[in-house]
């Protein structure tokens, strides 16, 4: 059921896409003035413009080698955020807080990157292991205020993502972040040697292959772990699992500490994978971008899954990819991917419309989609 209503929601929301770029584009529009006079002028118009805008979305992300390593590029921050989020989404744990978390990651890796001078393997190692930390106690802080003082994670880790990127903001004032010479906020370049390698002529880098190693070691806690066992017990019912002898307090502190820490992860891939034109990216202000935020979605999407966090990533690391050609080849606005985008999740998210639109779907159980409330199930 979760893939069918997946599939479903996509194409549903590439429907409503197609539909806003007919009504939006003044050329096709007029041709349904005489729509009844002549069909297939509005017909072959709305075709021309939704073809040619979707074509210039697979070219742009699939196209190419090329265009298929930006996709790549794109999504591998994607999925260590979501792997982040969907992981605390098994435990019942709503972490709005990727964002902040992976502010923290870049924070550390970048830093790490230009102040220390190490051989090549290790100056990385250590690079991405400080990303990784950083996002982790940021993380851990929101599990420990939940688990001692009943704090609510969606307050205080929206809170935490303000405090984060204040806190961004001010270091690229001081001298320990701010560029020799420079007066506005950004950092010095970070070393070679602490970057993501790629292959030559792509932007595929040793970050996707680490965001894939991730997945897999996630997708080994869930299942081959005792923690892991945890987590989704307390997810499930946490007075069964009070019950059952497990702690709650602790396996909140640490899902919330791996969750940040696989965020931090996220933050590491904007700080040290390469830009467009092969150079370094500086730490600065909007560094992470949205990549916390766009975390939720594809875990959304996803269904808390580490397999469907991975193609839930590469889906809108593509979406992400080939926007730039939607709006260079087809003239379709940028922000039409952000809009597919939220109409796939609000698909996902809303089975019950889908098996409304849908009668097929209505025969089978749909299964809800994120945390799920205290004693319900997984």
């Amino acid at each position: 059921m979760d893939v069918i209503t997946t599939v479903a929601a996509i194409i549903l929301a590439f429907l409503v896409g197609a539909f806003l770029m007919i009504v939006s584009d003044t050329d096709v529009r007029s041709t349904f003035a005489y729509f009844f006079a002549r069909p297939s002028d509005a017909l072959a118009a709305s075709w021309d413009k939704v073809s040619s805008a979707y074509g210039a979305l697979m070219t742009g992300s699939l196209g190419s080698w090329q265009a298929i390593t930006e996709t790549t590029a794109q999504a591998a921050p994607l999925i260590c955020a979501g792997l982040g989020v969907g992981l605390a989404f098994r435990a019942g744990l709503f972490n709005i807080g990727a964002q902040g978390q992976a502010i923290w990651g870049a924070i550390l890796a970048a830093y790490v990157g230009f102040t220390l001078h190490l051989p090549p393997v290790l100056h990385l190692l250590v690079a991405i292991l400080a990303g990784v930390v950083g996002g982790g106690i940021w993380g851990g802080i929101v599990g420990w205020l939940k688990a001692r003082t009943g704090a609510h994670e969606v307050i205080v880790t929206i809170m935490m993502n303000y405090i984060a990127a204040g806190l961004l903001a001010f270091f690229l004032t001081t001298t320990a972040f701010q560029r020799p010479g420079r007066t506005d906020p950004i950092s010095p370049i970070i070393d070679w040697n602490a970057t993501f390698p790629r292959l030559a002529g792509s932007q595929l880098h040793i970050g996707f292959v680490v965001a894939l190693v991730a997945a897999a070691a996630v997708w080994w806690i869930l299942d081959r772990s005792t923690i892991g066992f945890a987590i989704k017990a307390v997810g499930a019912n946490p007075n069964a699992a009070a019950t059952a002898g497990m702690s709650v307090g602790t396996t909140t502190i640490i899902t919330m500490t791996l969750a940040g820490a696989l965020a931090g992860l996220a933050g590491v891939q904007a700080a040290l994978g390469p830009s467009a034109s092969g150079v370094p990216v500086p730490l600065s202000a909007g560094i992470v971008g949205s990549i916390g935020f766009d975390a939720i979605t594809v875990a959304l999407l996803g269904r808390s899954k580490p397999l469907g966090t991975v193609l839930a990533g590469l889906l809108f690391g593509a979406l992400h990819a080939g926007g730039l050609a939607m709006q260079s080849i087809a003239q379709t606005p940028l922000t039409l991917t952000t809009v597919l985008q939220a109409l796939i999740v609000l698909f996902v998210a809303a089975p019950a419309l889908i098996t409304k639109i849908i009668p097929f779907v209505r025969t089978r159980k749909v299964r809800p989609v994120g945390p799920t409330t205290e004693g319900g199930l997984a």
